[in-house]
């Protein structure tokens, strides 16, 4: 992108919307996005910040009036500076508190939508981070209210789980003029920061109001940050900011902007939904989508919800991507048809295993395991046609292989070469000379011995009118003949169900093959998923820790007393979680292999009713071929 898009609007009506067109962009971004959004009271130099991260003066729109430049939320996708294969996306929002917008719930519904699309929140006020400041920030107390963790209908708050979830959070205090000094001590930003989000002790109202925003702000952002920048030029320079040289910014500016910088990319995580799924660009869109779709209906969004729709919408895909990825390397292989059985189900073996791969990376909440089980039974569908389709191509090798060397033979009969006296051996010998050739060249294709069974019984009625006709044999001899001839029929019949059972078996081989590298690949997914779990609960409870610590220190013994209440049950809710997940995985495990134990019984019966087929060997007679 060379410049930003507008990806949330606002109808006539009032209500929010997402533009088609930033969807569009996001669905071809299938990288892991770092999110960056930019909230805070409007005029206060947002965008510029934004611009900042992209490394150019101009792009998201500053405004030089008293009115409020952004409408809606605005992004610009760009590779990331530190990370490889990963994108950063950035949302400059509109600003808050402008008294154009009349609804007054709007200012709520894009601070929240902030807050559940990124991975890091850079709130931007002025001035100083004083009281008026931080009840500026009154939309943290709202968040209860705008966002669920869970679908259950019950009332509870659960917004303990917040901190599971939400973004990194950056306070930048922009024109701060002030001495960083608490108690005549230098202190540094975060220590300022820690310093205005400090709680009063008592039970007032007052003590209540003054409190609230701030337990929020702590709880429900335990990783936060703050940057105090200074006037960057002279007020007179304000407006026209973006067109300033580098040189005409002040140095001091300069640096904490780049300290900013570095700081977003080094320390911004990778977005991530609950339950620890990794964020693309397109589950990005995806997610913006029904945020705005669940606002605009009144509903309040769910981050469950919204982690369930994910996985319909992702599983659904990845299956067809997979098949895709077996389908297209199996299409270029049927250029090659025909091929021997190994080649075939050796790369079958090869594609479905990176289908699989390719599934595995993509799919996550497979409760069931029925996005799986719908790709294994596609794969196998696809295999078994294309196993079809390459016999068909052999059996018409090996027919028209057939009919080229025997057309000499053939040509002979219908002159009347065969109908003299010894003709009946000279037609043995050169069906004898064709076998030879036939099998020096087909190479043990599939079809090769079932299509030369077809071919001897079928000249075997030529060749028994030519024996009956010899009058160079007696009937005695005509009659071994005849015996020698029904031998090495029957011979070759048993070859051909051999050759059919040999192959049967090289495959049930390969589905055994194939399912053992798809149960490794579970276990390898469900043992990512209970650590990613288990990494998201424990940073949680890090910062639930470290907050009940502050508590304690700061003399609120009450308070960390919930505190230590609300822990306890965030342990047995984490670890009743943990437990479920990993139940839910290995019954996926269990049903996927109790599903490859069934199709292998089906296919040792098949197998057991092939071998039961083949005739009995024939006595040991001299044979033509």
């Amino acid at each position: 992108m060379d410049k930003p898009v507008c990806i949330i609007d606002r109808h006539s009506d009032g209500k929010l919307c997402v533009q088609q067109s930033a969807l569009q962009i996001l669905e071809q971004i299938q990288q892991p996005v770092v999110v960056v959004a930019v909230v805070g009271l409007y005029r206060t130099g947002k965008s510029y910040l934004m611009n900042q991260l992209t490394g150019k003066q101009t792009g998201f729109a500053l405004g030089s009036t008293v009115e409020s430049k952004t409408k809606g939320i605005w992004m610009w996708c760009m590779p990331h500076p530190t990370k490889a294969e990963t994108m950063l996306v950035l949302l400059d929002t509109e600003g808050l508190g402008d008294v154009d917008k009349g609804d007054p719930k709007h200012d709520t519904h894009i601070f929240c939508l902030a807050v559940l699309l990124s991975s890091t929140l850079v709130y931007n006020s002025r001035g100083t981070i004083d009281n008026k400041a931080v009840m500026d920030l009154q939309y943290v107390t709202e968040l209860t209210k705008c966002i669920k963790v869970k679908s259950s209908d019950e009332e509870d708050d659960d917004s303990s789980e917040f901190v599971k979830l939400f973004p990194i959070f950056i306070w930048a205090v922009r024109d701060f003029t002030l001495d960083l000094m608490i108690d005549d001590k230098d202190v540094t930003d975060d220590e300022y920061l820690e310093f205005a989000l400090k709680l009063k002790h008592g039970t007032s109202r007052n003590v209540v109001e003054y409190n609230f925003p701030r337990e929020c702000i702590q709880k429900y952002f335990p990783s936060r940050k703050c940057f105090t920048f200074p006037l960057p030029t002279a007020p007179e320079n304000m407006s026209c900011l973006e067109s300033l040289d580098p040189a005409d910014l002040s140095s001091e500016f300069l640096t904490v902007t780049d300290n900013f910088c570095k700081f977003v990319f080094h320390d911004s995580r990778v977005k991530k939904l609950k339950d620890g799924h990794t964020v693309t660009g397109r589950v990005l869109g995806h997610l913006a989508k029904m945020y705005v779709e669940t606002i605009s209906s009144g509903a309040v969004p769910c981050l469950e919800n919204a982690v369930i729709a994910m996985a319909m919408i992702e599983n659904e895909a990845a299956v067809k991507e997979s098949l895709q990825v077996y389908q297209s390397g199996m299409e270029k292989l049927k250029e090659s048809f025909p091929l021997k059985l190994k080649d075939l189900t050796s790369e079958h073996q090869h594609l479905s295993n990176t289908a699989t791969q390719a599934f595995m990376k993509r799919s996550f909440k497979d409760t069931d395991g029925q996005y799986l089980k719908s790709l294994e039974v596609n794969i196998s569908k696809l295999f078994d046609e294309y196993l079809c389709q390459n016999e068909q191509v052999s059996k018409r090798r090996c027919e028209d292989l057939l009919s080229s060397l025997s057309a000499p033979m053939m040509e002979k009969l219908d002159q009347g070469f065969y109908a003299k006296p010894g003709g009946y051996d000279l037609f043995c010998n050169d069906l004898q000379d064709v076998g030879k050739k036939y099998n020096n060249q087909t190479n043990k294709e599939v079809k090769a011995e079932e299509v030369l069974e077809e071919f001897l019984k079928q000249k075997s009625v030529d060749s028994k009118s030519i024996l009956q006709a010899d009058k160079k044999l007696t009937e005695k001899e005509k009659k071994i003949k005849e015996q020698m001839e029904n031998a090495v029929l029957l011979k070759q019949e048993i070859k051909a169900k051999d050759e059919k059972q040999r192959q049967q078996e090289e495959i049930m081989a390969t589905e055994r093959r194939r399912n053992e590298e798809m149960m490794r690949q579970m276990q390898e997914k469900r043992d990512e998923e209970i650590r990613l779990l288990r990494e998201e609960t424990q940073r949680a409870l890090e910062s639930k820790l470290r907050e009940q610590a502050d508590l304690l220190e700061k003399g609120f013994e009450e308070k960390a007393k919930m505190m230590r209440q609300e822990i306890e049950e965030f342990k047995r809710r984490s670890a009743e979680a943990e437990t479920n997940r990993a139940k839910e995985l290995a019954l996926i495990l269990e049903n996927s292999n109790k599903r490859h134990e069934e199709t292998m019984a089906l296919m040792m019966q098949h197998h057991k009713e092939l071998i039961d087929s083949i005739p009995k060997s024939p006595p040991a007679v001299c044979c033509i071929l």
